[in-house]
């Protein structure tokens, strides 16, 4: 079928979608023209934006599966989203009521040819968590505790249909008006509905997980459940269960001392650092509900549904935009974007070099308070949603895992400071990212100068784009950076 038609049987649906968000289309027009081609914008208040980003949750929502799924996206992209709509998102995380239990049950029996309770034991009838695409339940197999996560009933059929008629209302629109935001809109799309049908696949989760056992497997600080190969299907994955507490629910345990809020942003960091750039291949999908923290302290890492490879050249590209911008080499990061494909087409060159000036500008602010700082961040942050800047492919993923530590980190410590948390992980892995990037044989001098401000940067760039992070002086960062490179040497 051609993108430009939708099949009759699919017009009721294209309709329904419609219905709940041209409404809201209107009402965001109305903000710049208040009759739309004519006029000054409409008066907005902070309550209007409040409620409004209310009303494209609840409408969000009642469209299904789908679209609570592209929310969790979206809910990380403050490129194409402002603010109080971003926060908004973040609260529709996998908001879906469950299948009823006689559907679940005729999937399991198919899928194993044999009634459950022949198959496992002590099989809990209440789902413990109802995702966007599949329910998980509690059961017993052959002596141990384990999940049985089972792929809602019917939902590979709606999610390609909603897919289509979503790709087929954004090509419209762009063809109408080819704006920046548009395209963004239609990267995410396309790199959703790549990764989704993945995502709906058990039998290649169960792989993922057990890859990534292996890789991790000298980690003691982290778990990653196992696998009960025997029971997994394509629609059907059964894993070990290992008790957690949410990692946005700990704060009683930090109060008691029973978790170090450092120690556990030190162990995210390294790992995602070791997924993305050491084994470019990393867990795409971090929102709490995936990452718990077990009796013991131990980060414990869920759901590999969505697992992303990135090329080498990515990766390299990364690289040598990071050098660039170490440098304070405004053109040679601008030339990274580019090289990276995160700028629009016919964006001139001297734009982007002014939009990474303004970074450049918060990353090394030698602002003497907080507040100083905040108020540079706040001249960006009102002028970033009009930046020509598309986050493609992989790098979609990049900016969810950032948004995880950057939230993770503010939530137990007002005072986070990537520069402090992450220089010193990434000095200690500096060896296995040296192999990894450039060989045993590469320039090691200037990795090193790059790895002992990797995660400053890192920090730094994501907080542009979704949040204030308290700013320590220069002179402060100097010396970090300096103490750890006479320590190296």
């Amino acid at each position: 079928m051609a993108e430009r038609e939708v099949p009759w049987r699919e017009v009721p649906r294209l309709g329904l979608i419609l219905w709940r968000i041209v409404p809201v289309v209107m009402s965001l027009l109305r903000d710049r023209k208040r009759w739309l081609w004519f006029g000054a914008p409409a008066v907005r208040s902070k309550r209007f934006h409040e409620r409004r980003a209310t009303v494209i949750v609840r409408d969000l929502a009642a469209l299904g599966p789908t679209f609570v799924k592209l929310a969790q996206i979206f809910a990380s992209r403050a490129d194409l989203i402002p603010e109080p709509y971003l926060q908004a998102l973040s609260t529709l995380t996998d908001r879906v009521p469950p299948v009823p239990w006689d559907d679940i049950e005729r999937t399991l029996t198919l899928a194993w040819g044999a009634h459950p309770d022949a198959v496992v034991q002590a099989l809990n009838r209440a789902p413990i968590a109802a995702g966007s695409l599949g329910q998980v339940y509690r059961a017993r197999f052959e002596g141990r505790d384990v999940v049985v996560k089972v792929l809602r009933p019917g939902v590979e059929a709606v999610v390609n249909r909603d897919v289509r008629l979503s790709r087929f209302i954004v090509n419209r629109v762009y063809a109408r008006w080819p704006h920046v935001h548009v395209m963004g809109f239609r990267v995410v799309l396309d790199e959703f509905d790549h990764h989704v049908r993945e995502e709906m696949d058990f039998e290649r989760e169960a792989m993922h997980c057990l890859r990534m056992r292996e890789r991790f497997a000298d980690e003691q600080r982290l778990r990653i459940p196992d696998v009960e190969t025997s029971l997994t299907r394509r629609d059907v994955l059964v894993l070990e269960y290992i008790e957690g507490t949410r990692i946005d629910r700990l704060d009683p345990q930090i109060a008691q001392g029973l978790v170090r809020a450092e120690a556990l942003t030190e162990i995210l960091i390294e790992t995602y650092a070791r997924m993305m750039l050491r084994d470019g291949v990393f867990h795409a999908d971090p929102h709490p509900g995936n990452l718990l923290v077990d009796t013991r302290g131990r980060l414990v890492l869920l759901d590999f549904g969505m697992v992303i490879e990135v090329p080498v050249a990515t990766r390299k590209a990364l690289f040598e935009t990071i050098i660039a911008a170490i440098r304070r080499d405004a053109a040679g990061t601008a030339n990274g974007f580019y090289a990276l494909g995160m700028v629009a087409p016919g964006t001139p060159p001297e734009t982007m070099t002014a939009l990474v000036d303004a970074l450049l500008d918060i990353a090394y602010s030698e602002t003497a308070t907080i507040e100083r700082a905040r108020v540079v961040a706040d001249r960006v942050m009102r002028e970033l949603f009009n930046w020509p800047i598309v986050l493609p492919g992989e790098l979609v993923y990049f900016a969810r895992t950032a948004a995880l530590i950057e939230g993770v980190g503010a939530r137990y410590d007002r005072r986070f400071n990537s520069i402090r948390v992450a220089s010193p992980v990434i000095m200690r892995m500096r060896n296995e990212l040296i192999a990894a990037l450039l060989g045993e044989n590469g320039r090691r001098e200037t990795v090193v100068n790059w790895a002992a401000t990797l995660g400053a940067l890192a920090g730094t760039a994501y907080t542009v784009v979704k949040r204030w992070w308290p700013f320590e002086s220069r002179e402060i960062h100097n010396q970090s950076v300096a103490t750890a490179l006479k320590t190296e040497s």
